[in-house]
């Protein structure tokens, strides 16, 4: 089949995605999988598995394919997102995340609580989901908010759009690691990059929302009645907006009123600690696999002490002993937290799945050769495109995770075929991850999540989220590409 016949079904089987997400409003998974099926029988991909003759080599079947794209996937994936779900449930129940935001600003002073909250929200992003991370802390923003007599969008603003940010590049959130599985990306060096560019990040989100914030902006009244209501005894004091309007599946469940009168919430060195030490793990693999000659017989151990997996799995043994074990949680207790923070997820979790059957497909097809000609032949950058690509999905169809997953798969034959480096492939990897960060807009469940919690209207909403948002994805993708000059100049 010739290039333009294959660069057509690309393009018809991306807009049939966009159109089943956006306009019948099908599920992630299920239009991923559809449109993989579609896919596959248009680029003649056979019905079934073919097997290898001495001229020929095996070809998968359709069905074979997507199942092969999808255990392929989720072999990382799905365990680090589980083990990322069950370490932020912790922290988020035992009420961690006030504990962090109340030493923060403590450090900082009451006159910088802006900034003393970005800084928190900032290290709590890192094992909580995004939705799940903001909703934690609208409780605080509020609190804050009417000590200061402020409009809750002054602090809220700052602390969702670094949250936010840290979602997209930086491990174990599931549009990274699956967009690393797909590009063969060393995640160590993802998590490095990605927290290092997140820092910068979070003083811009930080200036942008104060340049943002010289007008005022009138709350909604249904924000408005909760924001005056908060603290008293006819609030649950949760922050509770309803977010029917795509505030995600976790949202309803997530509280930091679970625990008892008489349970302190643990320090916010212990969550610190929490945090810190999967980093210091994973990092200290990635760095032992450069600095470390090749033979010596230290390197096996810290290859082994720094796989995300061990990583994860040790800061959630050390948060069953530190959150529950010694603050006297039964293990019942314990493991009905623990098994809460799967359901959502696993969705994650299928989404990226399917994310792995597509790109799976674009691969056996000849798709992604036909596609990885095709741009070079434009001559732009690989950094460029993978950013353009991506943005464009994520404002087509809103979901940052598909969006990542998505372009991963598109370009995954030209970063295969091109000899990158591996700093090289995770600057690529963040590029595609902070493209999908710019521009959320109406069809952005994190929209309406940030929008009705910080009682912004639809229009305010655009003025404020959608431009922090796509500030922060330009910056992140312009340091992205200062430092991709730099390992290039380093390397000539």
């Amino acid at each position: 089949m010739n290039t333009a016949i294959l660069l057509g079904i690309a393009a018809g089987g991306i807009a049939l995605l966009l159109v089943l997400i956006i306009r019948f409003k099908v599920q992630a998974f299920v239009a991923l999988l559809l449109v993989s099926l579609l896919v596959a029988l248009a680029a003649g991909i056979p019905l079934t598995t073919i097997p290898a003759t001495e001229d020929t080599p095996e070809r998968l079947g359709v069905i074979q394919t997507i199942v092969a794209g999808m255990g392929g996937t989720l072999g990382t994936v799905a365990i680090l997102v589980a083990l990322g779900a069950m370490l932020g449930r912790l922290i988020e129940v035992s009420g961690g995340a006030a504990s962090l935001a109340g030493r923060f600003t403590t450090l900082l002073g009451p006159k910088r609580v802006s900034a003393a909250l970005t800084a928190a929200a900032l290290v709590l992003a890192i094992p909580v989901f995004f939705d799940v991370g903001f909703i934690i802390l609208v409780p605080i923003i509020y609190g804050f908010c009417k000590v200061a007599g402020v409009n809750p969008v002054k602090f809220g603003l700052p602390v969702a759009g670094i949250m936010l940010a840290v979602h997209v590049a930086v491990p174990p959130h599931p549009g990274i690691v699956g967009g690393s599985a797909l590009l063969g990306t060393d995640l160590g060096w993802v998590t490095i990059i990605g927290l290092g560019v997140a820092v910068p990040l979070g003083f811009l989100a930080h200036f942008v929302s104060k340049l943002l914030n010289r007008r005022e902006f009138t709350m909604l009244p249904a924000t408005a009645v909760q924001f005056a209501q908060f603290g008293t005894d006819s609030t649950d004091n949760t922050g509770g907006a309803d977010s029917s309007t795509g505030g995600g599946s976790s949202a309803g469940s997530t509280r930091t009123g679970t625990l008892t009168k008489t349970e302190a919430p643990p320090t916010a060195g212990t969550i610190l600690t929490l945090i810190l030490v999967p980093l210091v793990l994973i990092m200290s693999g990635t760095l032992a696999a450069t600095l470390l000659p090749a033979g010596d017989p230290l390197r096996p151990l810290f290859a082994f002490i720094g796989a995300p997996i061990f990583a994860l799995l040790v800061a959630l043994l050390l948060a069953f002993y530190l959150l529950t074990v010694r603050r006297g949680w039964s293990l019942a207790h314990t493991g009905d937290v623990l098994e809460a923070a799967l359901p959502p997820a696993a969705i994650v979790i299928l989404v990226t799945g399917a994310g792995g059957a597509f790109a799976k497909v674009l691969t056996e097809s000849g798709i992604g050769t036909a596609l990885s000609d095709a741009l070079t032949a434009t001559g732009l950058p690989i950094l460029v495109l993978a950013f353009l690509i991506s943005l464009v999905l994520r404002v087509s169809q809103g979901s940052a995770t598909v969006a990542i997953l998505s372009t991963a798969g598109l370009i995954a034959e030209n970063v295969a075929a091109s000899d990158y480096s591996v700093i090289q492939v995770a600057l690529i990897t963040l590029s595609v991850a902070f493209g999908a960060l710019g521009l959320s807009h109406v069809n952005d469940s994190g929209f309406w999540v940030v929008t009705r919690y910080l009682g912004l209207s639809v229009a305010d909403g655009l003025r404020t989220w959608t431009v922090l948002t796509t500030v922060l994805g330009v910056a992140g993708f312009l340091i992205v590409s200062l430092l991709w000059l730099v390992v290039g100049l380093g390397a000539a």
